[in-house]
């Protein structure tokens, strides 16, 4: 069975500049919506991929 990739409400919808994530059981891919096809999927553990999404919302790790 396939994945189920989510996009972000945020990202305009018809917007091509995407990030898109599948939630799996036991990872979380990652991927380019404009390479959705055949670009590379990263692939998180679930918490690794919670610690990131917490350190994106208090911006830890933006460029100054």
């Amino acid at each position: 069975m396939g994945r189920t990739w989510i996009k972000s409400s945020r990202s305009g919808g018809n917007s091509g500049n995407c990030v898109e994530v599948a939630m799996g059981e036991a990872v979380v891919p990652v991927r380019d919506s404009k390479r959705a096809d055949n670009g590379p999927v990263i692939e998180f553990t679930r918490p690794a991929f919670a610690s990131f999404l917490a350190d994106v919302r208090v911006g830890r790790g933006l460029p100054a």
